[in-house]
């Protein structure tokens, strides 16, 4: 028999209700492949959870916040294996301690560093389901550690590598990734498959749908993911894969964009080596991350060097520059607090020509200016005035025919 990680987040197992529906889907999926579930807290529990904490102080402990934010995946586990007993299924809910997952000890963001996939085989070979914690580990010194924001889909990934699973699946509120934001574009496509490096590039550049360090794990040790719906679970969602050399890619995969970006520019400094680096190592220092970056050819000595940040940090940004800029010899810093970022992703870029110039002239056509670009193999991103976000994504999406299935996909429905 196959075997199968199945992950459900915290929408999944909001209510008792939703713990039932989930417990269908897994007896369902138990009677074809032998199953591993891996569960996030139940709804907005983690957020509750931080709410007690900061009602005490305002800087908790961090070392007591993963001990009390792990307890709301022991619940979700725990409820779901009953409803399991409930249906005749000999199932065991599991911590990462009991695994063990082993992690860092950099508490709330921790990396998973190995995990003994021995003890959830011996439960698949005895016929019975693995109902495993999310979003936590443990140190090899036995301290509880969580590991971030969305870190479910990375343990799901981490264990269907550690127990060579056949796929994983990740269970959510949408049926699977789609060519853009559907409430956005409401023709946006529901894709069949996409690769890990598509995805990867969807996912740093806003698409919600998975986390970056899931899709980063999965790549690396080669673990099919797959997209599904928890409310609509007969649709088969969204495969993400490695790249098949036989397949030829679409050009363009999807349209990610972010709309918490913005611009700073230092006017007038020395064009020098080391500028740059004197530059975004004094932003870095200050915990601020940096986007896009634009440095123009210098003149008479002279160069402009842009780059965006977090639309949060821009004040701190513009404070740290304006600071900075006499001693780095700028003849001013401007600032544009608010724009938008939007890229094309797609593998199909690496062999084929053009996609920047019909890009540009889609956004010429509807008078939306470009204020910087950057550029990958498989995707291209350009900055614009926030209030043109939704009309540049439009646009593009409509004249790349995203809501036309590629030939690929219509040979796969046909086959």
């Amino acid at each position: 028999m196959k075997t199968l990680v199945l992950k459900f987040g915290g929408s999944s197992v909001a209510t008792i209700a939703c713990i039932e529906n989930v417990a269908d889907i897994v007896a369902s999926a138990a009677a074809e492949a032998r199953i591993a579930v891996v569960l996030s807290a139940m709804g907005n529990e983690t957020d509750r959870l931080l709410a007690l904490a900061h009602e005490i102080t305002e800087q908790p402990s961090k070392r007591e916040l993963d001990q009390l934010l792990a307890t709301g995946e022991q619940v979700s586990t725990a409820l779901l294996a009953i409803a399991l007993h409930k249906r005749g299924f000999n199932a065991q809910s599991l911590t990462a301690d009991q695994i063990p997952m082993h992690t860092n000890a950099v508490h709330g963001k921790a990396r998973i560093e190995k995990i003994d996939g021995e003890k959830i085989k011996q439960i698949l070979d005895n016929n019975e389901i693995a109902v495993i914690t999310g979003f936590q580990g443990i140190t090899h010194e036995g301290r509880k550690t969580t590991l971030g924001r969305g870190g479910s889909d990375t343990s799901a990934v981490a264990i269907a590598s550690a127990i060579a699973a056949d796929e994983c699946q990740i269970y959510t509120d949408v049926q699977g990734v789609y060519t853009t934001d559907p409430r956005l574009v409401p023709e946006a496509r529901l894709m069949q498959q996409i690769t890990f490096e598509e995805m990867l590039e969807m996912a740093s550049l806003g698409a919600k749908v998975l986390q970056i360090r899931a899709v980063e794990f999965a790549g690396r040790y080669k673990v099919p993911l797959r997209v599904r719906s928890t409310f609509v679970p007969e649709h088969p969602g969204t495969l993400i894969t490695l790249e098949d050399k036989k397949v030829e890619y679409p050009t363009v995969a999807g349209i990610a964009f972010s709309r918490d970006e913005a611009k700073l520019t230092l006017q007038g400094i020395p064009d020098e080596p080391g500028i740059a680096a004197e530059i975004l190592g004094t932003i870095s220092s200050a915990n601020i991350e940096v986007d896009m970056i634009v440095q123009n050819a210098g003149v008479d000595g002279k160069t402009d060097f842009t780059f965006t940040v977090h639309r949060n940090d821009y004040k701190q940004a513009l404070e740290i520059l304006n600071a900075k800029s006499a001693e780095l010899g700028a003849a001013q810093v401007l600032g544009l607090p608010k724009i938008a970022k939007i890229s094309l992703v797609g593998v199909g870029m690496r062999s084929h020509a053009g996609i920047a110039s019909t890009m540009f002239a889609t956004l010429g056509r509807e008078n939306i200016n470009i204020l910087m670009v950057t550029t990958s193999e498989i995707k291209i991103s350009v900055g614009v005035e926030e209030k043109y976000l939704e009309l540049g994504v439009r646009a593009l999406h409509a004249d790349f025919a995203l809501d036309q299935p590629p030939e690929e996909e219509k040979m796969l429905e046909t086959a």
